[in-house]
């Protein structure tokens, strides 16, 4: 742990600003997952300053002289390109994916249409909008959906639907016509994630709830949620799995660190979600989960993201 602090603070310019907040329906796990970040620096005695981007977080960075920048943004603005964008311009390094590769995988329907180009498994989809036959739609997609704002995260917005009545309502609560919405077959399987590090695969973990799925309160607020790390697979289901993993991550160009999901089906064929390109990092989060299953405690997990970066 020592010679990793050492190789981070050789390579620091100035102190490392942590991004969190941001304007985002996912401000509040970003302030979780920014704090978390703050202290495993402070405890690391990385010098860091905490900066919210709701307010004029730039002039902030010039005037503490800011060189390095630790992102803990959810969402829109902070994990789509924007935030990246800008740190580009300003010429500041910062953790993760660049530009693209985070608008990418902020956007679900684009990643899907990617991975279809490419060959990589995912669930049948339709668009919605005002104009969609939902009977038809429904009936298309087998009879049940799982409806999704294409651009948000935390499975905000998300609904299950089985009949046209229940899609109609949840085309509404993603959004409606004011956002990109999509319907996609229902996978009745297990979900699994795996975290990847550096570019390499983390151990997988299996996810399983007793909710109708994983939503926003067995993500962050409920004790009942299992984490099964690492997820009991086989030796060939794992690598099929990791294998998969990193394609996807590799597909859009991620970098650095990041997430990707999956469902498996009842043929065990596993089927790509999205790709998280700014996990989370609080207490009920997922990559430091798999990390310390490879015996790499959450302060050392911040440092190497960072180091990653620098």
């Amino acid at each position: 742990m020592n010679e990793l602090i050492e190789k981070v603070q050789a390579k620091l310019k100035s102190p490392v600003a942590v991004l969190l907040g941001g304007n985002a329906r996912e401000r509040e796990v970003s302030l979780s997952t920014g704090d978390a970040v703050l202290k495993a620096l402070e405890a690391s005695g990385i010098a860091c300053i905490a900066v919210d981007t709701r307010a004029d977080w730039m002039s902030v960075l010039a005037q503490h002289g800011v060189k390095h920048c630790f992102i803990a943004l959810h969402g829109p603005g902070g994990e789509d390109g924007t935030i990246q964008g800008a740190l580009e311009y300003l010429g500041i390094s910062y953790t993760g994916s660049g530009v693209l590769a985070s608008a990418l995988g902020m956007d679900k329907l684009r990643c899907k249409h990617l991975w279809r180009g490419i060959g990589l498994p995912t669930a049948d989809y339709r668009l919605l909008d005002d104009r969609s036959d939902f009977a038809e739609l429904l009936a298309a997609l087998g009879g049940k959906v799982i409806v999704k704002p294409a651009l948000e995260g935390s499975s905000i917005g998300m609904s299950i639907a089985e009949t046209a009545e229940q899609l109609s309502a949840a085309y509404q609560l993603a959004g409606g016509q004011q956002a990109v919405v999509m319907a996609e077959r229902w996978i009745d399987g297990p979900e699994y994630t795996l975290a990847i590090l550096n570019n390499r695969p983390l151990p997988a973990i299996e996810l399983r709830t007793e909710h109708s799925f994983y939503d926003y309160d067995a993500k962050y607020i409920a004790n009942d949620t299992q984490y099964i790390c690492p997820a009991p697979l086989d030796d060939s289901a794992a690598d099929e799995l990791s294998t998969l993993a990193l394609a996807a991550f590799n597909s859009i160009g991620c970098d650095g660190w990041g997430r990707v999901d999956f469902m498996r089906d009842k043929q065990g064929r596993f089927m790509l979600l999205e790709v998280n390109t700014v996990p989370g990092m609080t207490s009920h989060s997922l990559v430091p989960m798999a990390a310390r299953e490879e015996g790499i405690d959450f302060n050392a997990l911040v440092l190497h993201i960072l180091l990653d970066s620098l």
